[in-house]
């Protein structure tokens, strides 16, 4: 199922965006808007990807087999709410990388994956989209 993807930013030199789910970009984006430390993280995690940083405290692939390669989880808050938000990694033609932030999870309770963690890791490796402006 090819699933749609819109732009919510852009690197300043136009070579990397990250894009939201439109199917659960309403989720997504209440969750990132919810409160000012919300916000200042996703700006922080932004950073890094704008700037091909390796932080996996924050922002780390989520790679537990080979279907899921490209899987990436945006981690918010650990030892806290320890939030994530699974996204998506794919280069376009014009070879701009494309973070495109698929599903949330707003509570990882364990610091081992569990069988719906692994399950929504590989739902996310599933998708394929299509990336609006």
């Amino acid at each position: 199922m090819v699933r749609n993807a819109i732009k919510i930013s852009e690197s300043e030199c136009g070579t990397i965006a990250i894009y939201v789910d439109q199917i659960n970009a309403k989720e997504i984006l209440a969750f990132l808007k919810k409160d000012k430390r919300h916000r200042k993280k996703f700006k922080f995690i932004q950073e890094i990807i704008f700037g091909r940083l390796r932080m996996p405290d924050v922002y780390d692939k989520e790679e537990i087999n080979q279907r899921c390669k490209g899987v990436t989880a945006m981690k918010f808050f650990k030892g806290q709410e320890n939030a994530r938000i699974y996204c998506k990694e794919v280069t376009t033609e014009d070879k701009v990388f494309v973070v495109i932030t698929s599903e949330l999870l707003e509570r990882k309770k364990s610091t081992k994956l569990t069988k719906k963690d692994r399950q929504l890791i590989e739902k996310v490796a599933s998708y394929e989209f299509t990336l609006e402006e």
